[in-house]
């Protein structure tokens, strides 16, 4: 109950303070997109009197008559008015949630680096106030985000210096940090948006609206063409494969997909459905072991007898010992040793034919996923994309590079500097 009536307390509030600070403008009417009495436009006489209406009736007891606008509705005829119905905006969220803003946000808090990036390509990272430790730590690639102040980590927040920040809102993953360490504890005031852009077909779906709920149209509709230039002619490549193939029923590629930062050697964390690494296989027209040996859970455990039995042809490991902020890929290299060493990985096709391959995360997930997508398609089917090393327009590397100068605003020359596969493709500088 407590809760309710702050939240109804702070809508009052700052849709008071609007009107009150527009007070000293002109006092006509504007068109509007909503109208709660129907009507085609709405004064600042019609948004003070259904607020006072609302305070009257909700706080002082008193009966009107006529019951006044809701909390939502008063919102929206406040948006009508006071920014000529460019609101309420909504964006239906990771966990199928809707979430509505009633006024552009300023300031923001971004709790990992995916939102980051694509806040980025939207060209909206002044916005950023506050960033996770992640962002932090790459400096390379966020030269000017990873100067905001930490509020904590991507699991965990420390909500006494997001509050410091007074975002509008917060940025965070589908499920984590869990709601008891944002939602529960952040005033009504702050909203709480939740995306898994590290999921390719989440990004590609939801980053249209994202644009539009920034007030970032035209910068989501640059990055969508560049995007659907590369990842649509990969899935049109991936598309042919499959028919050639008799619809990959009868061949299809077996990858084992790893997350080579754990170093146990009788079991393996892998990806299944649900994760963006096998949505990225699954698009590099890839067919996951987990999914056909019936692993239980988004990031299963499998034993290594397991994956002998599954005899992958493809092995791709996650790595984030690579990226932007590196040249040295002796990391990459140890954790590819140390895969392609697992006991009995020896008689694995995938080792036998040299099909061990590492990517670093900056590459898999976020709005640069069509480069990993390029590396993946080549790595599964390199007679199909062999000219992905040799063809400029689908070369992965040239890929990043343009979406680095295109789309970061970053000075990054990647025949120079980075680290993002292992083995190199011949591509790499």
């Amino acid at each position: 109950m407590k809760k309710k009536l702050l939240a109804s307390l702070s809508v009052v509030v700052v849709l008071t303070s609007v009107v009150v600070a527009g007070a000293g403008g002109g006092g006509g009417s504007v068109e509007v997109g909503f109208s709660a009495s129907s009507a085609s436009s709405v004064s600042r006489g019609e948004v003070v009197n259904e607020i006072m209406n609302f305070m009257k009736e909700r706080y002082l007891g008193e009966d009107l008559g006529v019951g006044p606008l809701g909390e939502e509705e008063l919102c929206k005829l406040a948006c009508t008015y006071f920014y000529r119905g460019r609101y309420p905006r909504t964006i239906t969220t990771a966990t199928g949630e809707n979430v509505t803003i009633y006024k552009p946000l300023e300031r923001v808090v971004v709790l990992n680096t995916d939102i980051a990036e694509t806040i980025r390509v939207l060209g909206a990272e002044g916005k950023i106030v506050g960033i996770s430790d992640t962002i932090k730590k790459r400096p390379a690639f966020f030269p000017k985000i990873s100067k905001r102040p930490v509020v904590g980590g991507w699991k965990e927040i420390d909500v006494e210096v997001v509050l410091q920040l007074e975002p509008d809102a917060v940025f965070a993953y589908g499920n984590w940090p869990g709601p008891e360490y944002i939602e529960e504890k952040l005033p009504p005031s702050v909203t709480v948006v939740r995306l898994d852009f590290f999921k390719p077909k989440e990004l590609r779906d939801g980053l249209k609206t994202f644009g539009y709920f920034l007030e970032e149209e035209e910068n989501a509709s640059k990055y969508l063409e560049w995007h659907d230039k590369y990842a649509g002619e990969i899935k049109e490549r991936v598309a042919e494969i499959r028919e050639r193939r008799g619809g990959r029923k009868d061949e299809p590629i077996k990858v084992f997909l790893d997350k080579s930062a754990e170093e146990s050697v009788n079991e393996r964390k892998t990806f299944s459905e649900g994760t963006g690494m096998h949505q990225l296989c699954e698009l590099a027209g890839g067919q996951n072991i987990a999914v056909t040996a019936e692993l239980v859970g988004t990031y299963p455990t499998v034993a290594t007898e397991k994956i002998l039995e599954q005899d992958p042809a493809v092995i791709v490991g996650l790595s984030r010992k690579g990226g932007y902020e590196t040249d040295d890929e002796s990391g990459l290299k140890e954790e590819h040793e140390r895969l392609v060493g697992l006991p009995g990985f020896d008689n694995l096709t995938a080792v036998e034919n040299e099909r061990v391959y590492l990517i670093d995360s900056s590459v898999a997930f976020g709005p640069s996923y069509p480069v990993g997508l390029a590396y993946l398609a080549n790595w599964l089917y390199p007679e199909e994309f062999e000219d992905l090393d040799f063809n400029l327009d689908l070369n992965p590397q040239a890929i990043l590079q343009e979406y680095l100068d295109n789309f970061c605003g970053i000075d990054f020359d990647l025949t120079k500097h980075g680290v993002f596969v292992f083995p190199g493709t011949g591509t790499e500088g």
